[in-house]
């Protein structure tokens, strides 16, 4: 009984299915009729304007400006005088000749971009006489505009599509914008919105008569979003302003959030160079400066030794693994010898009697290196364990590795281990006085700016530290991120005496030319040695000037570390500089105007301009 109606059944059922899905494709979706009528109906993207940038305090660091696209049908341009619309237009005729050649060969029926972003002041003129050229039309559109040409490398910039892009995502079209570098980039799905469509009827001539179905089959756009950042605009400017003929880079963060209220790169360039036509020639010479790398981001892909600052940690470490306390004394011969005529310089004098207080604020080389030794011999002959409980303290810190914030690019640093040691010395030929460089921060050592400026800001937060990060708040509130808060490996009783330390650096010690009436500033300068190999042989060149500071001492607003590429030592330029940053921030001017000036109007270009001072040796790009 089954098997008589089992095919009749199965005949019926798939007539059935048949039949509903012609009417549906027939009667009920219009979508494959609105394939059909692809050479009646014309489909135009709406583009929403792109979403606004604004710092902490709503000031406007990246808005839009109005320009006009010269768009064409091919098929229904009549002849014109090209030689007229050529000098309209302000180009060459053989370049509108080629555009419209380029047209053609794209698509007859298509529109097409004959020239992009004209001014609004040249589309006045062109408004007023494109009625006389058939087939052409003027399309409006917007392009990046900053009010303030602060920023560049933080912020990126926007340019056209390419086809690595339209492959990754199948949202964009060719001619269209999309972010590159910065802030751009990372957060462009939040700045582009989401585009519109608009459907428009053709008659038999290729000429829009007016909207397809009454719009039945548009698509609304959805607007883009405006982001508020960390970033605070006067003072990033005004580090911009120091670093003015320098090289380096500063990185200011709230250690209380783990917001970047600053990230200066120098040198840098106006931003707005890398809009409208010249875009392209422009970015050329700014990627073909391989000396000043106006595109490099030194806060956060530039590599160098920590130098001294990195003593303020490799204390913590030794306090946390109890191979000393704060009272632990050493005297400096104005140095320490540490293996068979080998002697690691200080300047100290001779018979300088230092305990850990005193061995911070006088930065002396044979206390850290003392210290930092007992901590990798701690296990006896084991040094390699030793040098592995190190290395555990210090990625605690976030050295070593990236820290997570909202940009897309930046380098890890390297930390060593035990493992790095025993490829190089084979396993077993390395000891404690191998590597006492890093008690001192040489040595295989690597971070980066923004690296130092967390480590600053988890000391003055006594033993944690939020994930740096860039963006404060999305115009919609869509983006509700909480930034991880991370605690360090060293118990938070261990940082008072080196805070003390730091503090007692600006007051008496390395760093006297930071101090800020009013303000209680804790720091560590560095002077950091520079190499470079020339002809094989490892050449010194002129040394690094870093500092980290926090302040103020008890109640922590603002963490900072600078590094000035060649600038000979800490307290030289980048004490200075960090410290004017600091009083700016806290108390919104500067009252040590002859200091200001003198950072102001210093230059280090004749350094850099000396032979193969360009490109430092510590420095891993």
């Amino acid at each position: 009984m089954i098997r008589r109606f089992f095919l009749p059944f199965v005949t019926l059922l798939t007539a059935v299915v048949f039949i509903g899905k012609l009417l549906s494709l027939q009667l009920v979706n219009s979508s494959y009729k609105l394939l059909s009528d692809g050479n009646a109906v014309i489909e135009n993207f709406i583009f929403p304007e792109r979403g606004y940038i604004y710092d902490r305090n709503n000031k406007l660091l990246v808005s839009n400006q109005p320009v006009y696209d010269l768009m064409a049908i091919p098929e229904n341009i009549a002849p014109f005088d090209t030689l007229e619309l050529s000098l309209l237009l302000g180009v060459s005729l053989s370049e509108l000749k080629n555009q419209i050649e380029n047209a053609k060969t794209f698509s007859v029926k298509l529109p097409s971009i004959i020239l992009g972003k004209i001014s609004k002041e040249r589309n006045a003129v062109v408004q007023e006489k494109i009625w006389k050229y058939q087939g052409f039309y003027l399309l409006k559109n917007s392009v990046r505009s900053y009010p303030i040409p602060i920023a560049s490398n933080l912020l990126g910039y926007v340019s056209e599509v390419n086809k690595n892009d339209m492959k990754n995502d199948n949202y964009y079209q060719l001619g269209e914008l999309i972010g590159r570098q910065g802030i751009e980039k990372y957060y462009e799905n939040y700045l582009r919105g989401t585009k519109g469509k608009k459907f428009y009827q053709k008659d038999r001539f290729n000429r829009i008569i007016g909207s397809y179905e009454k719009g039945k089959y548009d698509v609304p756009m959805e607007g883009a979003q405006n982001l508020i950042l960390t970033i605070d605009r006067a003072l990033q400017q005004y580090g911009e302003d120091l670093f003015q003929n320098k090289r380096g880079g500063i990185v200011a963060i709230e250690p209380q959030t783990g917001e970047v209220l600053s990230l200066v790169t120098a040198p840098s360039y106006d931003p707005n160079i890398l809009v409208g036509r010249k875009r392209s020639e422009n970015y050329r010479k700014l990627a073909l400066d391989t000396l000043a790398k106006p595109l490099f981001d030194r806060g956060l892909q530039a590599q160098y030794a920590p130098g001294s600052p990195f003593k303020t940690l490799n204390a913590l470490i030794a306090l946390q693994e109890g191979v000393i306390d704060s009272k632990t004394s050493y005297i400096c011969n104005g140095g320490h010898y540490y293996a068979r005529g080998r002697f690691m310089e200080c300047h100290c004098q001779v018979g300088t009697h230092n305990d850990l207080l005193s061995g911070i604020y006088r930065s002396c080389n044979t206390y850290f290196a003392n210290i930092y030794r007992k901590t990798i011999d701690q296990t006896g002959e084991n040094t390699a364990e030793g040098m592995n409980i190190w290395n555990k303290h210090l990625k605690s810190f976030g050295l070593g590795n990236f820290l997570g914030y909202d940009l897309p690019v930046g380098k890890k640093g390297f930390i060593p281990d035990a493992e790095y040691y025993n490829y190089w010395y084979n396993k077993g030929g390395w000891k404690s006085a191998t590597v006492v460089s890093n008690a001192i921060g040489q040595g295989e050592l690597l971070t980066t700016p923004i690296q130092m400026a967390n480590f600053t800001a988890a000391i003055a937060n006594r033993g944690y530290y939020f994930q740096p990060h860039f963006l404060k708040s999305v115009s919609n509130d869509s983006l509700q991120k909480v930034y991880e808060k991370k605690t360090t490996s060293i118990d938070s009783l261990h940082f008072e005496t080196v805070i003390e330390g730091m503090h007692q650096v600006v007051e008496k010690g390395t760093a006297r030319v930071a101090k800020i009436n009013g303000i209680e500033v804790c720091g560590k300068t560095g002077t950091v040695q520079n190499f470079m190999k020339i002809n094989g042989v490892q050449t010194p060149l002129t040394d690094h000037s870093i500092f980290i500071a926090f302040a103020p001492k008890d109640d922590p607003k603002i963490a900072i570390a600078v590094y000035v590429e060649n600038g000979y030592w800490g307290a030289r330029w980048a004490a200075p500089i960090a410290s004017l940053m600091i009083e700016k921030y806290l108390n919104g001017t500067v009252e040590r105007k002859w200091l200001e000036d003198r950072m102001l109007n210093g230059s280090l270009l004749e350094e850099y301009e000396k032979p193969y001072s360009g490109k430092p040796f510590v420095v891993n790009e």
